[in-house]
């Protein structure tokens, strides 16, 4: 079986957004973000995530693995690095001044990207929750967690599978 293409992993997402059955699944708790795993398309990894007022991922990036995520309920923003960055070999970047992007995502609206994507997913709302399926290709191997001041983007943690 072919891998997934970014193109298949978004229209996975979009259509797993607006299915009612799928998203009733998924307990929301007011206080911290919750999830549930679901199988994806083609060997793909794909989770649905409850996302309470506030809530947000902090910067990351998926370990090489491509990706996609749509909105089910509620809007999140995707504040992202408009240029590839790989995502290993590297403790600390400075950016330029015009590579930050910051995308609104509404119900039903998605995002796909490639491997060496590095970005963090929020929910602005100070009152309504959001709900979003993300899925990647190949499952996420670890995530890479960076902290950031102005410009500088620095290495702060490797996640591995189990620690999620």
């Amino acid at each position: 079986m072919p891998a997934p293409t970014e193109a298949e992993l978004l229209d996975f997402a979009r259509r797993t957004a607006a299915d009612p059955e799928v998203l009733d699944r998924l307990p929301l708790d007011p206080m911290g973000r919750t999830w549930v795993r679901l199988e994806g398309p083609g060997g793909s990894e794909a989770w649905l995530i409850g996302w309470p007022p506030g809530a947000e991922t902090g910067w990351h990036d998926h370990g090489g693995s491509r990706g996609a995520f749509a909105t089910a309920l509620g809007e999140l923003a995707e504040e992202s690095v408009a240029v590839p960055l790989p995502t290993a070999g590297w403790q600390s970047l400075e950016l330029t001044d015009d590579v930050d992007r910051t995308r609104r995502l509404p119900v039903g609206r998605g995002r796909a990207f490639g491997p060496y994507h590095v970005h963090q997913v929020v929910n602005a709302s100070e009152e309504q929750h959001a709900v979003s399926v993300h899925v990647y290709y190949p499952p996420l191997p670890m995530m890479r967690r960076y902290s950031r001041s102005g410009r500088v983007l620095r290495l702060a943690l490797v996640e591995r599978p189990q620690e999620w």
